[in-house]
C-alpha cells in the first residue's frame, strides 16, 4: 500500500514571515496520520523552515547533478542534506522550459539526489499543443524513459504535471488523469520491473486545490499531489491534506 504524499512547491515565493504558515500546515499534517506532507520552499528558506517545523519534511525545488565544483548559482544534493532537506523536485516543467533542462540532465539530478539520501520527485508532463495533437501519452512516456533513474527504490517519486494546467485552474478530465497515471505505471514497470514500479508514488501536479483534490485523489494510481499556489497558505493547503487523509 503506497502512502499518499502531498508536496507543496512554493516556487519563487516566500519570505521569513511566510514561514509562519508552516505552523498550520504542520498541524494539518500531524492530524493526517497516514499521509506524508512536505513543503519545498526557496533555497534561502530551507534551514529556517526545518527549524520552524522540525517534524515536517522540507525539500528543495532543484539540485545540481554534481557534488561540487565550478557551478555558480547552483546547489548540490549534499548541500541540501546539510541544510536539512529530505527531498528534491527535479525536472519541473518550468525548469525544463525556462532553463532548457533535458531528460538526461533531469535523470542525472535525480540520481544525485537519491545517492545523497534525498527523495527525488521527477516531474513529467505535456504541453497543451502536445495534448491537442494527441501526443500526450507518448511525450510523457519518452520523458520517463529519459528522466527516471533505475536506482532508488521508494526514494523515487514521479509527478505528472500537464503543463497547460499549472496555475491556470484547468485540469484534465478524471478519465484522462487516470489514463495517464496508468500509462506512467506501465512505463515504470518497463523500466524498473513490476514489483518496484508498484512502490513508486505517482503524484498529480496541475492546479490541485481544495475544490478538486478529493476527486483527483480518488482516481486509481493517483498517490498524492504536487501542489503549487495552494500550498502557500495553511488555509488553502490544509483541505488538500484532509482530502488525502480521506
Amino acid at each position: 500500500m503506497r502512502r499518499r504524499l502531498i508536496a507543496g512547491n512554493w516556487k519563487m515565493n516566500g519570505s521569513r514571515e511566510a514561514l509562519a504558515e508552516l505552523d498550520g500546515i504542520a498541524a494539518a499534517a500531524d492530524a493526517a496520520a497516514h499521509v506524508d506532507v512536505a513543503i519545498c520552499p526557496p533555497f534561502t528558506l530551507i534551514e529556517r523552515a526545518v527549524a520552524r517545523a522540525p517534524a515536517l519534511p522540507i525539500g528543495a525545488q532543484d539540485c545540481h547533478a554534481a557534488p561540487g565544483g565550478a557551478h555558480t548559482g547552483c546547489v548540490s544534493a549534499g548541500m541540501l542534506v546539510e541544510a536539512g532537506a529530505t527531498l528534491a523536485i527535479v525536472g519541473h516543467s518550468e525548469r525544463r522550459a525556462d532553463q532548457g533542462e533535458t531528460d538526461a540532465q533531469v535523470k542525472a539530478k535525480a540520481e544525485a539526489a537519491i545517492a545523497a539520501g534525498l527523495i527525488a520527485i521527477v516531474c513529467v508532463g505535456e504541453t497543451e499543443a502536445q495534448r491537442d495533437a494527441g501526443e500526450a501519452e507518448a511525450v510523457v512516456a519518452a520523458q520517463l524513459r529519459g528522466s527516471v533513474p533505475v536506482a532508488g527504490g521508494e526514494a523515487l517519486v514521479v509527478a505528472y504535471e500537464p503543463v497547460w494546467a499549472i496555475g491556470t485552474g484547468r485540469i484534465p478530465s478524471m478519465a484522462d488523469v487516470g489514463a495517464m497515471h496508468r500509462g506512467i505505471r506501465a512505463v515504470l514497470a518497463e523500466l524498473l520491473g513490476a514489483e518496484r514500479a508498484g512502490t513508486v508514488r505517482i503524484l498529480y501536479g496541475g492546479s490541485m486545490n481544495a475544490g478538486n483534490a478529493a476527486g483527483l485523489l480518488a482516481v486509481p494510481d493517483v498517490d498524492g499531489g504536487l501542489v503549487g499556489g495552494a500550498s502557500l497558505t495553511a488555509a488553502a493547503f490544509a483541505p488538500i491534506i484532509e482530502a488525502a487523509a480521506g
